[in-house]
């Protein structure tokens, strides 16, 4: 699964590097993402707009939010069999903008957080899908993702059993926006990314809490 994630890439980067602009003011550094934030994504419908959308997935077709699940992740070999997910890949998509992640390699000592991100160290996009949720008594529109998760790589299978999808490259990128693409062709861009093209390190405990949200959180354990 994935379940925090980095975006620390100043704004203007972010921008130039998805060529599309904040929807309002542009957040802070985020360096421990987390479920119900809001956090960077550009969807189908507006891919020239950085939006702030809330982390898990609440469908639109949700009556009951109190008792609703609210999916952080989604699996790409299933998305096709889940009629809600299934409806979502055929029209409602979106990049979750980030630059590394985190990820929990379970040991005989405990579960040890690892920080998994590009050699390069650039930004890149998850695969994922969105929706949006109306409250009829107020009428709020609260719009939200889940991020699509698919086998690990060589890199990723050290650590845990499933890894995030990195979509491959600004082809992918769009192609994935694209409505006009097939679903089989949306399908197929739902790969793991080349481990070769991958690093990661052993990070402290800090990023347990997402109540710890500074650069302290990446620094590498101490041996």
């Amino acid at each position: 699964m994935c379940g925090r994630y980095t975006t620390i890439i100043p704004a203007p980067v972010l921008e130039e590097r998805f060529d599309a602009t904040f929807d309002g003011s542009a957040p802070g550094s985020s360096y421990n993402a987390a479920p119900s934030q809001r956090l960077p994504v550009i969807t189908n419908a507006e891919p020239g707009k950085i939006q702030l959308l809330q982390w898990g997935l609440l469908p639109g077709w949700v009556k009951d939010v109190k008792q609703a699940p609210k999916p952080i992740n989604a699996r790409a070999e299933t998305l096709p069999e889940k009629p809600s997910f299934r409806q979502l890949l055929q029209r409602k998509r979106c990049l979750v903008l980030a630059d590394s992640f985190y990820e929990w390699q379970p040991t005989t000592r405990g579960k040890v957080p690892h920080r998994i991100l590009l050699r390069d160290e650039q930004p890149f996009a998850f695969a994922g899908l969105w929706d949006e949720w109306l409250d009829r008594a107020t009428g709020e529109v609260l719009p939200t993702y889940t991020i699509i998760t698919t086998e690990p790589n060589e890199l990723m299978a050290t650590i845990h059993n499933r890894m995030p999808v990195i979509l491959q490259g600004r082809e992918a990128e769009l192609a994935w926006l694209d409505d006009d693409v097939s679903v089989a062709a949306h399908q197929d861009l739902l790969r793991s990314y080349p481990a070769a093209d991958m690093r990661e390190y052993v990070i402290s405990s800090l990023v347990n809490s997402p109540a710890h949200n500074s650069p302290e959180v990446l620094e590498p354990a101490v041996a």
